[in-house]
């Protein structure tokens, strides 16, 4: 017997992305899976995709890049601030300095907070990793789709946007704990919840996210630090959102209590805020969660890839980007290995919101004015 299905897809959905969820269905013990309206295939299992089940989890349910998400915060400054090229120069080239894109030098590199550095991660090659990339590689942005950018709401109101997630050591606690997991008959990984080896998982994904949310909070505090250098300006603490977007939850839904997999999809209590950001020249939207019982209270967790990287990088050319993210401040000597993350790349955002009016009610609309990403 398969899973339960219900799709949020705006365009349909293509054989390739078909097949990957009739693969994920047939899997033991899936129960139900909500497709969000951003969803593209992936490894494994799909990319804007939840996945419930009563007893077993599934690490390529979650992806490698555990915690991943972001964090919103109000600046008290006008978007009139940045109008100014020098000033966005200023601005860009001192993100780049804070905040490095892969890894700071392990001599530069700061302390893991206490919690992180003293909580043990069972596996050998797993605590030397955290003592050696989780240190240097805390704080950094992360290339692919994380980015830290400036946007603009409709009052005219700046805020700070980051999206990175846990970096090196995500995908190491995947491929650690896969390791030694069984195989269902589709080829899924997947531990028992209940066992010792499904109770080490959990704690390395918690530890996982816990990582990747203090991660963030040091990219905001260097970016606020850098305005208020700057500029003088401040920011609004009280208006901070974050949300993650790759985990797995216990949680109840319809009387039954279920392993909750999100892969590229926010969980949003009702009334709950998260955060929908589009490409690098598109609208990103702050949002509250409905709490759609047939989507396990979930929500797209941004535009959605329409193209692979692959496809992105064969047919779609500097002039392009430049074209279509004009009027946006980023840095335009490297544009042309940021092909792969040209708005065309991405779905239309406003086609994915209008698709999950039922899931997330529109709070705040903003507008990119400065972007920062990593080639």
């Amino acid at each position: 017997m398969t899973a339960h299905v219900a799709t949020w897809l705006p365009d349909g959905m293509s054989a390739e992305l078909k097949a990957a969820l009739e693969r994920l269905t047939r899997a033991e013990d899936v129960v139900h899976v909500a497709v969000m309206p951003d969803a593209h295939v992936a490894e494994e299992v799909c990319v804007g995709t939840v996945t419930a089940s009563t007893r077993r989890l599934f690490p390529a349910a979650v992806g490698g890049d555990i915690g991943c998400g972001m964090v919103a915060l109000r600046l008290v400054a006008n978007a009139e601030l940045l109008a100014d090229r020098d000033r966005a120069a200023r601005l860009l080239a001192g993100l780049y300095a804070r905040i490095p894109h892969l890894v700071r030098p392990s001599a530069e590199a700061p302390p893991l907070p206490e919690d992180l550095r003293d909580e043990p991660l069972e596996g050998g090659a797993l605590e030397a990793m955290k003592r050696r990339e989780g240190r240097t590689e805390f704080g950094t942005l992360g290339r692919g789709n994380h980015f830290l950018e400036v946007q603009r709401d409709e009052e005219g109101s700046l805020w700070l946007l980051v999206h990175s997630g846990s970096r090196a050591m995500g995908p190491a606690i995947r491929k650690h704990h896969e390791g030694g997991a069984a195989r269902d008959p589709t080829g899924l990984a997947y531990l028992e919840a209940e066992s010792e080896a499904g109770a080490r998982y959990l704690r390395a994904a918690t530890w996982a996210g816990r990582y990747a949310r203090a991660s963030r909070a040091r990219m905001v505090d260097e970016a606020v630090a850098l305005f208020a250098e700057l500029f003088g300006v401040e920011a609004d603490a009280s208006s901070r959102v974050e949300v993650d977007h790759n985990h797995v939850r216990r949680e109840s839904h319809g009387g039954r209590a279920l392993w909750v997999h999100r892969k590229g999809a926010m969980g949003l209590r009702p009334g709950e805020a998260g955060v929908v950001p589009g490409s690098m020249g598109s609208a990103s939207f702050h949002v509250e969660g409905r709490g759609h019982a047939e989507a396990l209270g979930s929500s797209a967790h941004g535009a959605g890839r329409a193209m692979s990287r692959a496809d992105a990088r064969r047919r779609i050319r500097e002039k392009q980007l430049l074209r279509e993210a004009e009027g946006i401040w980023f840095d335009h000597r490297i544009a042309g290995r940021l092909c792969e993350e040209a708005p065309s790349a991405y779905k239309d955002i406003g086609t994915v919101m209008r698709a999950q009016r039922d899931l997330v009610r529109i709070v705040r609309r903003l507008e990119p004015v400065l972007v920062y990403k990593a080639p």
